[in-house]
């Protein structure tokens, strides 16, 4: 069996072409995101229980090889299978999607290396915010720009109160062209706040940025576990898997 740590749509595509080929896998999903996207065939949502869990888990299921196909910025979990899987032996592959350092305007844009860096930056760089970072990374954010009119987008409800400046709104990619350049200036968007999550499903935002020129401020990712082979496209790591399935069968 290939365990398949998801959650994106690298995941469920990678998901849908080993099913395909009857390679058998299970899917594994934090649960952090209250109606998921499922991906086809076996699918399980939580945790493992730190390293030791997930090396029980290997061992008990009898996992041929892992995986990795987790969003760039679930680094727990990602060391947590790199240092499972050496113990125990098992391949392990990180599927990861390019992230936005070649596009266009990257070379303009502000980089910084944590939430609370881009918060800091964000104060002096305008007076109407987009925050498109994820419910997880607004803690940082609410002190600095408690009194300012920040915009935040997210999936599900934050679970921290939020400041009554700000407008929440609920939505979730993938994003075109048009609907965020109308988004960016019905709000008056004058700074993007983002983490460099990749790829093409909510890209949108960052060109639209660009037309009106509003600032932009990325967080860089986390750095992928020292030794864990990474490839960035679905067809590779689905060939991958099935030759570690068929090695171990």
């Amino acid at each position: 069996m290939i365990l398949l740590l998801g959650g994106t749509a690298e995941a469920r595509a990678l998901a849908a072409r080993l099913d395909d080929a009857g390679v058998a896998l299970t899917s594994s999903l934090a649960g952090r995101v209250a109606r998921p996207r499922l991906p086809v065939g076996e699918t399980r949502i939580g945790g493992f229980g730190g390293v030791a869990g997930l090396r029980s888990y290997l061992r008990d299921e009898r996992v041929r090889a892992v995986v990795d196909a987790t969003h760039p910025f679930a680094a727990g979990i990602s060391a947590n299978a790199a240092a499972a899987c050496d113990a125990e032996d098992v391949p392990l592959l990180r599927l990861a999607r390019p992230g936005w350092s070649e596009h266009p305007d990257a070379d303009r844009w502000h980089w910084v290396d944590s939430h609370a860096d881009a918060a800091a930056l964000t104060v002096g760089l305008g007076s109407r915010p987009f925050l498109s970072i994820g419910r997880q990374g607004l803690a940082p954010f609410v002190e600095p720009l408690q009194d300012v009119a920040a915009l935040v987008r997210v999936v599900d409800e934050p679970e921290l109160e939020l400041p009554p400046a700000w407008t929440l709104l609920h939505s979730r990619g993938p994003y075109d062209l048009a609907s965020e350049r109308a988004l960016l200036s019905e709000h008056g968007v004058d700074v993007v706040v983002t983490k460099d999550s990749g790829g093409s499903h909510t890209v949108a935002k960052l060109d639209a940025a660009g037309e009106r020129g509003a600032a932009v401020v990325v967080v860089r990712r986390p750095p992928s576990p020292p030794g864990v082979e990474t490839v960035s496209d679905v067809r590779t790591a689905a060939e991958w898997a099935a030759d570690r399935a068929a090695d171990r069968a």
